[in-house]
């Protein structure tokens, strides 16, 4: 537990911001600091789930140099000139140079004064990551991040807009878009059915009034329907959507276990998580315990509660993926043992005891790992592309070891790994080339094993919702009036259910998939590194695991386990390291 630590630098400099990753590990860190802060300094904590007036408090607080430390998400990244802030200290791997670069800008924010800043990495890899985006920093080398054509969905809501504007011209307008970078490969077909969806909604659509949003007159001028349509279009612009989510609210005074109004609103939090709660249970929010007094409408009603022994909310989104210049750098760190002489002596020693145990991977190998524990056999897989990436390639793995018998279980990813465990001797069968590495890692996994994942998967049903909203199709906001996360998740499956069934290749499916394979699949890079590793796979079959192996196995031990709870899955460091070492 690195907390005292961190509490004695807050306690050493002027002011303090810590940067971690996520909202959860905020409100964690928040707790813990507080749970250690014996002297009561003034630390606060900032995200984006608090509510603004409360957002606001802190930063006016900071800049009165009020305050000692603020826990943060990327809502400091920017914006922050405060002098006086004399330290950085960033909680877990910064997952890019760049953003390492622009968090560690915060302390010392004066043109002849250096930047002051700690890294504190949670695992072994982390460590190779920090090492690698310090050395980035030094050299000045920055992530450079992938062009990706711009999304249908946008253009549908760009279409719309300049309709509301003024009429316009379809051929002026398709060449206006094209001179934006990411539509420079935009076809004037694809830009025709985008207009055809604005005024039609589609082929399956076009009976129904309210898909009418744009009609061509005469002139050959696209107009808006009518003055309503501007309107809800004023109020529904944007391209940035919140995942469903509910006010967090305190009960009124003396009303505690029913969910009354009037109290104070403390943030929001997703709709998600507070279906997992029943009445009387315990969350950590807004650096307090709260316990949970019910759902009324659109918000959750609290009220504060004693003791530290509470649930910790859970956010869909703001997890960044491991950046493509970092993982080249880990890779090539993990291949020049010369760079391992600036890493703590440690994690040097734990490189040492792999090359020793099994095998360091190259920089443009993959290392393959397969070993027995327990009941359960186990690979493990170094591809270094993100977990984004990663969790793609388990879903598509764990199909393939299925069709091949091997019986798989599951699977957990990582930003630097890919664990897959199953009852078969996954080990035996790749050495009897039943199926063999090359074939498991070929690159028509993303064809139709996609294709087929995708279709029986909810995901492209999440992304719809969201290329739905965007492009106009559901509207959430109506004078007076929000429609709910749930609500809103109904219209839009419905309607995709529809398309699905009736047209197949309407022109919003067109936008999900991409979007999805953009975003929450990053298949572009995992395409990138099967093409990159074919005939480069190096497969190590062991006896036990490996020290590699270690961090990713753990995360297969802190997975919640249903039902009844199999020993080989509840792991501990002490017991896995003993194991790689041969010690045991």
């Amino acid at each position: 537990d690195a907390t005292p630590e961190i509490y004695s630098e807050i306690k050493r400099h002027k002011t303090t911001l810590l940067f971690v990753n996520t909202r959860s590990q905020a409100e964690l860190l928040f707790q813990e600091l507080w749970r250690v802060n014996e002297d009561t300094l003034p630390i606060a904590l900032h995200h984006g789930s608090l509510d603004v007036a409360q957002r606001r408090r802190v930063e006016k607080a900071m800049g009165e140099n009020a305050l000692r430390a603020i826990v943060a998400t990327s809502t400091l990244d920017l914006g922050i000139d405060w002098g006086d802030v004399d330290l950085v200290v960033h909680v877990g791997a910064p997952k890019g140079a760049s953003r390492l670069a622009q968090r560690i800008g915060r302390a010392n924010h004066r043109m002849d004064e250096p930047s002051k800043a700690i890294l504190i990495p949670a695992n072994r890899f982390e460590v190779l990551e920090c090492r690698a985006a310090l050395d980035a920093n030094y050299l000045g080398a920055q992530d450079t991040p992938p062009l990706v054509n711009g999304g249908l969905d946008v253009l549908a809501q760009h279409v719309l807009g300049c309709a509301c504007g003024a009429p316009f011209l379809a051929d002026t307008l398709f060449e206006e878009v094209r001179t934006a970078a990411p539509y420079t490969s935009l076809d004037r077909p694809t830009f025709d059915r985008v207009v055809d969806f604005v005024a039609t909604g589609g082929y399956a659509l076009k009976n129904y009034e309210r898909y009418a949003r744009i009609r061509l007159n005469k002139d050959g001028l696209w107009r808006v329907s009518n003055p309503r349509i501007a309107q809800q279009y004023r109020l529904n612009v944007g391209t940035i959507i919140e995942v469903p989510a509910l006010n967090v609210r305190y009960v009124q005074a003396g009303s505690r276990g029913s969910a009354s109004r009037g109290g104070r609103v403390l943030g929001k939090i997703e709709e998600a998580f507070l279906e997992t709660l029943t009445h009387g249970d315990t969350f950590m929010f807004a650096g307090k315990v709260l316990r949970f007094e019910g759902i009324r409408e659109n918000e959750c009603f609290v009220s504060n509660a004693p003791g530290s022994d509470a649930k910790v909310p859970y956010y869909g989104g703001g997890k960044f993926p491991l950046s493509t210049y970092l993982a080249e750098q880990v890779r090539i760190m993990l291949d020049d043992p010369q760079r391992w002489k600036k890493l703590p002596e440690q994690v040097a020693d734990w490189l040492s005891f792999q090359a020793d145990k099994s095998v360091l991977p190259k920089r443009d190998d993959l290392l393959i790992e397969t070993f027995p524990r327990g009941n359960r056999h186990y690979l493990v897989a170094y591809p270094f592309e993100g977990r984004l990436a990663h969790q793609t390639l388990g879903m598509l793995l764990t199909r393939r070891l299925d069709r091949a018998g091997a019986r798989p279980l599951g699977f957990v990813a990582t930003d630097y790994a890919l664990a897959i465990w199953s009852l078969a001797d996954m080990g035996r069968m790749f050495r009897a080339k039943k199926p063999s590495l090359g074939e498991l890692f070929d690159q028509d996994m993303l064809g139709d094993d996609l294709e087929a994942w995708l279709a029986g998967s909810w995901l492209l049903k999440r992304t719809f919702r969201n290329c739905a909203l965007i492009s106009g199709l559901i509207e959430k906001r109506h004078p007076g009036q929000e429609k709910s996360g749930r609500q809103v998740t109904v219209s839009t499956d419905l309607i995709y259910d529809v398309l699905r069934s009736h047209e197949p290749d309407h022109i919003l499916l067109q936008a999900t998939r991409a979007d999805a394979a953009t975003g929450l699949l990053d298949v572009s890079r995992l395409a990138e590194m099967l093409s990159r590793i074919q005939g480069r796979i190096v497969h190590k079959n062991l006896e036990q695991i490996s020290p590699l192996a270690v961090p990713i196995m753990l995360e297969i031990g802190k997975m919640p386990v249903h039902g009844e709870a199999d020993d080989t899955l509840l792991m501990d460091a002490a017991t896995l390291v003993e194991e790689a070492m041969g010690t045991k």
